[in-house]
């Protein structure tokens, strides 16, 4: 797939922008003063897949537990910062790999120009984000309203304002819960900016509206070939972000690794539990790195013809299932003993 090549940048030891697979992020949710509880989900996130983790910096208090959060996770962090640039210098001395600042709302130019000065001292990122719903009077007077080309204009004239303090160790990312008018932002900003883009739908939804309108949003800009780290947004659990945006990722051939799921939909000669068993499936094969596709199907009319396209699967029937390989029949399994023997099967997959 065409990647829009932009320039590299480091962060911390992940590399982002440039011919660099895109990075998942994701937001801690814990206040970060609670070291304990920050390092426990950031460790449960890694587990997930998630490659940078972002930790909003309200306090002080928060901005020196990042040095102790550091020492105990192995992802680069992001301290997420607004309103007071003592914060981000603060976030930076304590061990941030990169901030994320939107400079229209930290403060006067010298103030601006403080984080940057430090930043540049720790040869740190600074991610410049601009969201529709922080977007500043003069662009909304400009335009009328919030649209794609005040957001684009907003970001680059924050980004200018960077260059000229010296500065050029940059990330953009612009953001809005509409998602056609994020994807034209980001269509716009592509041709105009060097550095590499994060890309999201900000204040998504729930975990099912978050996750259709992540998917939707993030499926169209990146199937253009836009955006170097991703982060889907989602009013939950942050592992779900980690797990949709992996699957997103795998969807469009931008990642590899992974057992991919596929089942039947339902329908009347359905004679067990696929809807519990197959969520059963998913969750079994989370920790089996295989590359491969597993089908999990409702009944032993259609299961083998429609499981050719998967490695290996599962029928349901009447009290007993079926075990099948490349579509083919392999062996009739009692429906209590379908899950623990497709395991043994895929734990046994290469040997």
């Amino acid at each position: 797939m065409y990647r829009n090549l932009t320039k590299e940048v480091s962060v911390g030891n992940v590399k982002i922008g440039g011919e660099n697979p895109v990075a998942i992020q994701s937001m801690t949710n814990t206040p970060t003063e609670d070291v304990d509880a920050t390092v426990e989900q950031i460790l449960r996130l890694e587990a997930a897949g998630c490659e940078i983790i972002r930790c909003a910096v309200p306090t002080m208090e928060a901005a020196e537990a990042l040095r102790e959060i550091k020492k105990r996770i192995h992802i680069p962090l992001v301290a997420d910062i607004h309103f007071d640039y003592r914060l981000a210098i603060a976030s930076i001395e304590n061990g941030a790999d990169k901030i994320r600042i939107n400079p229209g709302n930290i403060g006067s130019a010298d103030r601006v120009k403080a984080v940057v000065d430090k930043a540049k001292e720790y040869q740190i990122p600074i991610r410049v984000g601009v969201n529709s719903g922080s977007l500043e009077k003069p662009f909304l007077e400009k335009y009328g309203q919030v649209t794609a080309q005040g957001i684009v204009e907003s970001a680059l004239d924050k980004v200018r304002m960077i260059e000229d303090m010296g500065y050029d160790n940059l990330v953009v990312s612009i953001k809005s819960s509409d998602v056609l008018m994020c994807v034209e932002a980001h269509e716009l900003i592509a041709k105009q900016c060097p550095y590499p883009l994060h890309v999201g739908i900000t204040e998504a939804g729930t975990v099912y509206s978050g996750n259709v309108k992540s998917s939707v949003g993030l499926g169209i800009i990146l199937h253009e070939g836009i955006g170097n780290t991703i982060r889907v947004s989602l009013t939950g659990d942050p592992a779900e972000e980690v797990r949709t945006a992996k699957l997103i990722l795998k969807t469009l051939g931008l990642r590899k690794g992974g057992i991919e799921v596929v089942s039947c939909p339902t329908c009347g000669r359905t004679k067990i539990d696929l809807i519990g068993l197959a969520g059963q499936v998913e969750k079994m094969v989370e920790d089996i790195p295989l590359d491969i596709k597993v089908a999990v199907m409702g009944c032993a009319v259609n299961g083998p013809g429609e499981a050719k396209e998967a490695d290996i699967g599962i029928a349901g029937g009447i009290g007993e299932g079926l075990l099948i390989k490349k579509g083919q029949i392999v062996k009739k399994v009692k429906e209590e003993d379908l899950l623990s023997t497709l395991r043994q099967e895929l734990l046994n997959w290469n040997r």
